[in-house]
């Protein structure tokens, strides 16, 4: 689970940079890539903890049993889906907030 947490901040990291830029081009929204910065701090980091907490306390053996494979794959797909999905989830609602602000 370490090695999709990793790339998993990763690839959030470089989407959240290249979406929130993108997004701001042409927009005087200076507040948006702070605040994205804010909740990938506050709410990204501790998630992907909680993931790495829960598979790091498995013996070799615990890990290594099929009952756990479900779980695993389910968590998993929990990181991806929020590594690529809330970068253009948040940058959408910035967008959409500033706009009603402006």
């Amino acid at each position: 689970m370490s090695d999709h947490i990793a790339y998993a901040l990763l690839v959030y990291t470089g989407l959240q940079i290249f979406v929130t830029m993108g997004a701001l081009k042409g927009d005087g929204a200076s507040l948006l890539p702070y605040l994205a910065l804010i909740i990938l701090v506050a709410a990204i980091i501790p998630a992907c903890r909680r993931f790495e907490r829960r598979w790091n306390r498995l013996s070799d053996a615990q890990a290594a049993d099929p009952a756990f494979a479900p779980r695993y794959r389910r968590d998993r797909r929990v990181l991806w889906i929020i590594a690529i999905g809330l970068p253009f989830a948040l940058t959408g609602l910035l967008k959409g907030l500033a706009a009603m602000a402006g």
